[in-house]
Formats: structure tokens, C-alpha cells, sequence
């Protein structure tokens, strides 16, 4: 399974691009910038209709607002159906759908899931990750695959909220005069040393 620290793996999923599906490698979409990645058991099922997807569309402004470059979600269904259930959802530009139809990406992280005693075969587990630049830097799976209390779109925007904050007193306090001042001291006080 995927952990923090890990750089996302590689593999080729579908989009719908000007009307039809088309490949792409998760790098290309998850290469640059903060991205945050939900993966769901099924498009149109009803907890994932009902409150996952939901849950980002919720947070998806102050998402953005916090640094997210790109909300992606996806499932192991083919790309018309992913593109479906965010059209029925109105996503728009804000998700970017992802199929993952052979579950390529979902065992490259080792999130599948045999679900066929509900009917669905291979499936992805449900979860949430942030990458910056293509390295994880926070992952929600759900206790069992399935509940919904880690992976919400509250509970990242949360976390992504208490990273941002933590970066920006860090930047704060690099950009100070006291850390200046202290830089200063340090450098004079190592001249000083060499110089003896």
C-alpha cells in the first residue's frame, strides 16, 4: 500500500477528452503542483454519489484557495462512465474524472478490492491522497475500504488547511528579522572561529 513519502507510481488511465476517451499516465496528471486524488468502489453507487463526490465539490473552492493546483477522482470504471456521474453531479472543470477501467493505478498502490460478493468484481478501495510534485504527502485510506470517514473532502481540506499554516509561520519566520539577526550572529561567530 501506498504510504507518505512514496512518489505516485505510473500507470495509464482515461479521461474524456474532446468527447471521446483518451490514455493518459497518472504522472501527467498528478506530476506538478499539490493534487489531490479521491478514489471511490464505484461511480453512481450511493454513498460515493450520495456524500463522497459531494464532499469535494463542498470544499473544492477553499481547496483551492489552500494551494490545491487539481482535484482528480477516480474510479474503476471506464472513462464514460466516470465522465457520467460527473456530469450528473455538475463538476465541471473542478474534478477532473478519471477511469482507471483494468484497475492499473489502483494495484500499482495496492488498493484494489474483490468486491464481487456486491455484484462489482475489482474495485478500488476508497481513499484519499495529496501529492506535491508526484510525492504523497497525505493518505486517507478508509479502515475498511469502504466507510467514509477518512477520505471525505472536509477532513483533506483540514489537513491541507494545517499544512498551509504550518508552512506559512515556517516562511514567516525564515523571512523575519530575528532569523536574520540570528543567521548573523551564527556567521559572525563562525568567522570568529576560523579566524582563531
Amino acid at each position: 500500500m501506498i504510504k507518505v513519502g512514496d512518489k505516485v507510481p505510473d500507470a495509464e488511465v482515461q479521461i474524456i477528452r474532446d468527447g471521446a476517451p483518451a490514455a493518459v499516465q497518472m504522472s501527467e496528471l498528478l506530476g506538478s503542483g499539490q493534487v489531490v486524488l479521491f478514489a471511490v468502489p464505484g461511480a453512481f453507487t450511493p454513498v460515493c454519489s450520495e456524500h463522497h463526490l459531494p464532499s469535494f465539490l463542498e470544499t473544492a473552492s477553499e481547496l483551492t484557495e489552500s494551494g490545491v493546483d487539481r482535484i482528480l477522482c477516480l474510479g474503476v470504471n471506464d472513462a464514460f462512465v466516470m465522465h457520467g456521474w460527473g456530469m450528473s453531479h455538475s463538476v465541471g472543470s473542478t474534478i477532473t474524472m478519471i477511469g482507471d477501467p483494468h484497475a492499473a493505478f489502483t494495484k500499482a498502490i495496492a488498493m484494489e478490492v474483490d468486491a464481487t460478493s456486491a455484484g462489482l468484481g475489482v474495485r478500488s478501495m476508497r481513499y484519499a491522497l495529496v501529492a506535491q510534485d508526484g510525492i504523497v504527502t497525505a493518505f486517507f485510506p478508509e479502515d475498511d475500504g469502504f466507510d467514509l470517514v477518512a477520505s471525505t473532502g472536509q477532513n483533506v481540506l483540514r489537513v491541507v488547511i494545517d499544512h498551509e499554516r504550518r508552512q506559512r509561520q515556517v516562511d514567516d519566520l525564515v523571512n523575519s528579522d530575528f532569523f536574520s539577526s540570528v543567521q548573523d550572529q551564527a556567521a559572525a561567530l563562525r568567522k570568529a572561529s576560523e579566524d582563531s
